[in-house]
């Protein structure tokens, strides 16, 4: 089985809320040519983002299983507390209901406001006991309830990492928002080029500085788009905590986190210098996932004018002997279960077997 472990799907119009589209707060319009909010509207670029077409395109490109996050466009940051409750929880049900109607090719997640703790953690328990959901989706950073921005891993939210893990819970980090809060023009793309990469590097920052991952060892935790600047950036982050030790009392050391074996990154690097340093960096491939971030245009998608298509990044690691045959098999299924599932992979098996369980 071939799994893709970061996906996203949109609704078709007719499934929006009209709520949703009254309030701005998203829909997608009836020729299905754009995804919009207020002020805001991004086109379509493939019929993929759709649930039959994607599953067209699924078997078009081999591919058995995916794991389907939340858009981004559904964290909820900047919404008053019913509209965000209305946004998440439309997102969450829709999720569960393509995980329920099609357990053998979809494996779902679902998002909380890490701003709202209480009602955060009362949506993971809905969506784990009551949906069969267990992929929690946290964005990078978020804005709380006094209109401050702050990164997903810092103290106020310890009550929701606390049930992720006693739920043995798999995590996604995912970046997004940062035109919001980074100051700058919005011109050339920077924000998904430039700073979501930074998003990313510092979520992990935080993450591994503070140990979460020995704190929380029964959660597994994934940086989309291969984290790509924390493997590039360890040199400099162990410099500054060698060097100026004051600014770091009490946290761990950089590189200690590195090949710890509940952090994850996908594939997403879009090049095989950028793989090959992830996997030098890690000391082999077993923390990385394969990752398409499919539908959208920064996703490994056909294109012709780069040669492109869905699992070339890994065919062409292969070629180059990057990695091995049996690498290669790893990344689009072992690892993403192991991620996924924890020790739980039967449940996933009997899923996909189609039997009343979920993982």
């Amino acid at each position: 089985m071939r799994i893709n472990g970061h996906s996203h799907l949109l609704p078709y119009p007719e499934q929006i809320p009209s709520y949703l589209k009254e309030k701005e707060i998203f829909w997608v319009d009836d020729d299905r040519k754009y995804m919009l909010q207020k002020n805001w509207k991004r086109p379509v670029t493939d019929s993929s983002f759709f649930l039959n077409e994607k599953l067209e395109w699924m078997d078009r490109n081999n591919i058995d299983h995916s794991v389907v996050l939340n858009l981004s466009q559904l964290y909820g940051n900047g919404l008053s507390v019913v509209d965000m409750k209305h946004a998440l929880r439309f997102q969450n049900d829709f999720n569960a209901q393509i995980q329920r109607d099609h357990p053998t090719r979809f494996s779902c997640g679902f998002v909380v406001h890490a701003g709202f703790v209480d009602g955060a953690c009362w949506e993971i328990k809905r969506c784990v006991n009551e949906l069969g959901l267990k992929l929690l989706c946290l964005p990078s950073h978020y804005m709380d309830t006094t209109g401050t921005w702050k990164g997903i891993f810092n103290p106020d939210t310890a009550p929701i990492l606390e049930l992720a893990n006693e739920l043995s819970l798999a995590i996604e980090i995912h970046p997004y928002d940062g035109e919001k809060f980074i100051q700058l023009e919005n011109t050339a793309w920077r924000f998904h080029l430039i700073w979501m990469l930074a998003q990313c590097a510092d979520a992990y920052h935080f993450y591994t500085l503070h140990g979460l991952y020995d704190k929380y060892p029964k959660i597994r935790v994934c940086f989309a788009h291969g984290g790509q600047l924390n493997h590039l950036n360890i040199g400099r982050r162990t410099q500054g905590f060698d060097g100026r030790p004051d600014l770091f009392q009490g946290m761990q050391r950089p590189r200690k986190a590195i090949g710890h074996p509940n952090i994850y990154f996908d594939t997403l690097v879009h090049d095989t210098f950028s793989l090959e340093l992830m996997i030098r960096r890690q000391g082999g491939t077993d923390q990385i996932i394969l990752g398409l971030d499919d539908p959208y245009p920064l996703g490994e998608m056909e294109s012709e004018a780069q040669s492109s298509y869905p699992g070339k990044l890994l065919d062409l690691a292969l070629e180059e002997e990057v990695i091995n045959e049996k690498q290669h098999n790893e990344i689009w299924h072992g690892n993403v279960l192991r991620w996924l599932c924890g020790d739980d992979i039967s449940s996933f098996e009997e899923r996909v077997n189609q039997k009343n369980s979920v993982c």
